[in-house]
């Protein structure tokens, strides 16, 4: 979130909040903001309007409550919170202190995500019937702390990178979801959480959406492409597996927490911020068709391309501003902030998609069909 923040020319970032001395010095450094060891102390701060909340997922009720206290506008990174209660714990709060909240589902900020929805909405291409999305990545196999491993804790796909995928088919089909029919995959000893998942969501209009992750590094979503991202070389065959093999070498959880911090802000793994707008083809999503009664629509590097009636045509989308990614979820809260425009991805919202999420979970477990309640409709006029 730091390069989407640093680049954003509506932003300044005034301070931070770690356990870790060594990044704080190093923020003070480039930055030249207010640095705290203690989060409710940088929410006391008068120089910040706004939050990104990124701690780990079982802190995100406690740390949102303590930022709307103190009157401080919040981004919180999915999922939203690991229970709905805790989920209904962050709504209040932000509600009786006035403030706003909303949760980086970066998919379905996508712009041409978006554009699907309103393709849908002005009717061009017919009733919605069906989405798909099917990904397949390393995730699983890039260094992780051990509550990254425990799905009791949030870890796992189903927490993690399927809310992406929910996310973005609820933001596509208007947000109700009736119920979920799903499997998952548990499928290597040493990293004991759900690593793999294929879902039937069934929506109240009689859409559907089928939502397939693996995160086990071997066949790569990115073989889907049919075009060349300018903005990172498509891997190599070869490259498969390259994942599996570094975490092996690591040698343990130990290892594992060392190499994520050489990567994460601060440490000497991190590479320079980027720059310009970054394709919309996203790797959480993989390979996504929507289907309606006169036409597809499938996500692309740089938009959309549409399959109708006519023939097949490009539809470009692009980010405004060129700030890539996480720009996004910024935009829509300074949107909501400064212009009054209503929010998108609010707290209910972002409940809805993980009352989805454990929804999924339940029924792999289980192995049957489970309702969905607490379901709310996609904010168009926010789009």
């Amino acid at each position: 979130m730091i390069p989407a923040l640093a680049q954003h020319p509506k932003v300044k970032i005034t301070a931070a909040s770690d356990v870790r001395k060594e990044p704080l010095q190093k923020f003070a450094q480039e930055f030249g903001a207010e640095t705290y060891l203690d989060a409710e102390d940088l929410c006391k701060s008068p120089q910040v309007d706004a939050v990104y909340i990124a701690t780990p997922h079982q802190f995100h009720a406690r740390h949102a409550g303590i930022a709307a206290e103190h009157g401080k506008h919040v981004i919180v990174e999915k999922p939203m919170a690991l229970t709905l209660e805790d989920c209904d714990a962050m709504i209040g709060a932000v509600e009786k202190y006035g403030t706003n909240l909303i949760v980086g589902h970066t998919a379905s900020y996508n712009p041409a995500v978006k554009e699907m929805r309103r393709i849908i909405t002005r009717g061009e291409l017919g009733r919605l019937g069906i989405i798909s999305m099917s990904a397949y990545t390393n995730f699983l196999y890039r260094p992780r702390r051990p509550e990254e491993l425990d799905t009791s804790l949030g870890g796992g796909i189903i927490f993690n990178q399927v809310p992406h995928q929910v996310d973005a088919a609820r933001l596509v089909a208007g947000g109700l979801v009736r119920s979920v029919r799903a499997s998952a995959g548990v499928w290597d000893p040493d990293r004991p959480t759900e690593g793999a998942s294929a879902a039937f969501l069934d929506f109240e209009d009689g859409t559907s959406a089928t939502l397939v992750y693996s995160g086990y590094d071997h066949f790569d979503s990115t073989e889907y492409r049919t075009w060349i991202d300018k903005s990172q070389a498509r891997p190599a065959p070869e490259a498969n597996g390259e994942m599996r093999k570094m975490v092996r070498a690591l040698g343990g959880p130990e290892g594992e927490v060392i190499r994520l911090a050489d990567w994460g802000y601060g440490g000497p793994g991190r590479g320079a911020f980027g720059e310009g707008g970054g394709p919309t083809w996203q790797g959480e999503l993989g390979n996504m068709i929507v289907s309606c009664e006169r036409g597809d629509m499938r996500l692309m590097a740089d938009g959309l391309t549409l399959y109708t009636d006519e023939g097949k045509r490009e539809h470009p989308v692009s980010r405004p501003g060129g700030i890539s990614g996480r720009g996004d979820v910024i935009d829509e809260l300074y949107d909501a902030v400064v212009e009054g425009r209503p929010l998108v991805h609010h707290g209910r919202w972002a409940k809805a998609t993980l009352a989805v999420c454990l929804a999924l979970l339940q029924s792999a477990h289980e192995r049957r069909e489970v309702a969905v309640q607490r379901q709310v409709p996609t904010a168009d006029e926010g789009l």
